[in-house]
């Protein structure tokens, strides 16, 4: 999704009635635009209060074609449906949005489209949870989640839609992608494919709230900025974006201290959404129940996992979701499908390019035309379609789209890249006794996870080029020479460190790069000399790219759910994975890896004392040396793995 901030695909999102269910709504609109005269021409639309096993009514806009409108196909249709927190506006009958489904070619193929409010949002009745925990064994109609909502909805739509023929298909991107996941347990007959896409799995391991234990801030704060809780059905309204007072927020969240400082200054116990998020900074029971990957179970759809391989805000869940449906449902047709593309990106631009990065291939029209609607067309009108290999993936650095019998491929290998002396990184093991560098992380000069000033978590960061951060002492790098040949990797990428702090917790933040070659063409003809008197040339020679970059908080070494302190100067391991990536590093090329101890504001500062962070005083940050290991008694590396 896009979200408003961070948490959904902004589409101007949709909405349906039918009339008979419901007193029409005409609250003050702006006029439809000329953008919506084929919605308007080809649907009709109604609006229904659906009710649930409990009593409570969920606000559910239908557009339904007219058969006039696609005489090659008068129908019957099948129900494709979109379950979101962000509300299916515009509301009203003789309102119109100004597109539906997840892609053009949906809209004029004809279906039934299906948006509806979730639980205790916007025009829906009842009470709001944050990723609702689902509920396995349900005993009474006061027993309810997203499953069973989704399962009342669908029968109901079954009874009341007209020209509908009995095949539902549901879809959503992030938190939408969280409900479609939560949909297809306990799947209702009827919904035949599904997609998940970009979905919230667990907020804790790895999604939007906390990676490696370390809480994703900037992201997480501007969105609960936004998104607030509500105590009864209203209407959207527009509101006054948060004022932060500068367009620096590495200047704002330095001063503003702490978490808990953050909520009482800023937010004033006014969303007790964001305190929950971090107040639970250890993986408890509030984050564990909400773990959806655990209840992955009678999952009778076929179903097309989506993710991008640069999303910052979603990037475990689709593995997370894949590897959970095969598990409890082998049976199950699952298809992952993976692109070079930010949150939600395969829906809303070309996928052409991410920040300086060129993949040289419409990606997200390929996925949209190629892939997404092909899955469904299949599923929900029969339509002939190939067998669904496990894994459509795209390999950045080759630029090629792939297709795999399993994921990771079978001929993977894990293959380890050292750390040696003088910054060098090999696949050859150090040959040293014992050797470690160092350097001095000061969480009040915290290393920035961009090169420029920003006001937001710019999705490019996800691809940008590094160099600002090679050129700090706190900051280790480690390269390979020049490759002599073309080097793929496909799967998890694994760091392994040893390390030894100073202080009695700290952070450590892995970065895999792929390093251009110093005569890299630049994409265009650039000023030459000291003639540069407008925005400066973009110099791809020696650029930087990151691959993947993940934070691990040390005190969470040996558990989530129980924190311990380091001892200071006590050679320690630290072992984690990062998500997945299918890339190739090309010949000429260099691989490189950087370890530091912040990422600021992009995560929270570890005060690098082992304290109740959220709560942690001006006097609890400290300096902090941080040792990494890499002889060969205490090797440290990363491990990949790499196609033959």
């Amino acid at each position: 999704m896009p979200r408003p901030l961070s948490r959904t695909l902004h589409r101007l999102t949709l909405v349906v009635a039918l009339a008979a269910c419901l007193p029409a709504l005409h609250p003050q609109q702006d006029p439809p635009s000329p953008a919506d005269d084929f919605v308007r021409s080809h649907y009709t639309k109604f609006e229904f209060r659906i009710p649930m096993r409990d009593g409570k009514r969920l606000f559910t806009a239908v557009y339904v074609p007219k058969t006039s409108a696609f005489p090659a196909d008068p129908g019957p249709y099948p129900m494709l449906m979109d379950r979101t927190p962000y509300s299916v506006a515009p509301y009203g009958e003789d309102q119109y949005p100004r597109a539906l489904g997840p892609s053009d070619e949906f809209q004029k193929s004809g279906y039934i489209f299906v948006y509806q409010d979730v639980r205790g949002r916007w025009m829906s009745e009842g009470e709001f949870v944050e990723m609702h925990p689902h509920i396995d064994d349900k005993r009474s109609p006061q027993d309810v989640d997203d499953a069973s909502d989704t399962h009342d909805t669908i029968d109901f739509l079954l009874r009341n839609v007209p020209n509908n023929n009995g095949k539902v298909g549901i879809w959503g991107i992030s938190y939408p992608g969280f409900y479609t996941s939560a949909s297809i347990i306990d799947s209702h007959p009827a919904l035949v494919a599904a997609s998940p896409q970009a979905p919230m799995t667990d907020l804790f391991l790895g999604d939007d709230s906390y990676h490696g234990g370390a809480f994703m801030l900037e992201a997480n704060f501007g969105f609960y900025a936004f998104f607030h809780p509500q105590a009864e059905p209203q209407m959207p309204r527009q509101t006054a974006p948060f004022d932060f007072g500068t367009p620096d927020h590495y200047k704002f969240y330095l001063e503003a201290g702490s978490l808990s400082n953050l909520e009482k200054q800023y937010l004033k116990s006014s969303n007790w959404l964001f305190n929950d998020q971090f107040t639970h900074d250890t993986y408890d029971s509030y984050w564990q129940a909400r773990d959806l990957s655990r209840h992955m179970k009678n999952v009778k759809c076929a179903v097309l996992v989506v993710g991008g391989w640069f999303d910052a805000e979603d990037l475990s869940g689709p593995y997370r979701t894949f590897y959970a449906i095969n598990k409890f449902n082998p049976d199950t047709p699952t298809t992952l499908v993976e692109g070079p593309w930010v949150h939600g990106g395969w829906a809303r631009n070309d996928g052409g390019h991410l920040g300086d990065v060129q993949f040289n291939a419409e990606t997200s029209e390929y996925f949209r035309e190629h892939v997404q609607f092909p899955f469904f067309e299949h599923y929900l009108k029969g339509k002939s379609a190939g067998a669904q290999p496990k894994a459509v993936v795209f390999e950045t650095g080759a630029n090629v789209w792939r297709q795999f019998d399993a994921w990771p491929p079978k001929e993977a290998a894990p293959k380890m890249l050292y750390f040696h002396a003088g910054g060098k990184l090999s696949f050859d093991p150090p040959t040293e006794s014992k050797a470690v560098d160092q350097y001095l992380s000061d969480p009040d000069h915290p290393v920035p996870f961009v090169g420029y000033t920003t006001d937001t978590v710019p999705q490019r960061y996800m691809v940008d080029d590094q160099r600002f951060a090679s050129y700090r002492p706190d900051v280790l790098v480690y390269q390979t020479d020049p490759l002599e040949e073309d080097v793929t990797i496909a799967g998890p990428i694994s760091a392994k460190l040893k390390i030894a702090s100073s202080g009695t917790d700290s952070d450590f933040v892995v970065k895999l790069i792929d390093v251009y070659p110093e005569n890299y063409p630049d994409p265009q003809a650039s000023t030459a000399g000291k003639r540069v008197v407008d925005t400066p040339p973009l110099h791809m020679g020696g650029y930087q790219q990151l691959l993947r970059g993940e934070p691990f908080r040390a005190k969470f070494r040996d558990s989530w759910e129980k924190p311990e302190p380091l001892t200071p100067g006590k050679l320690t391991e630290l072992n984690f994975t990062m998500p997945d990536l299918f890339h190739t590093f090309r010949r000429g090329h260099r691989i490189m890896v950087q370890v530091q101890s912040s990422w600021f504001p992009l995560t929270d500062r570890n005060p690098q004392t082992f304290t109740d962070i959220p709560n942690a005083k001006p006097e609890d940050f400290k300096k902090a040396t941080e040792q990494v290991f890499r002889g060969k008694e205490a090797p440290s590396g990363v491990e990949v793995l790499a196609m033959p």
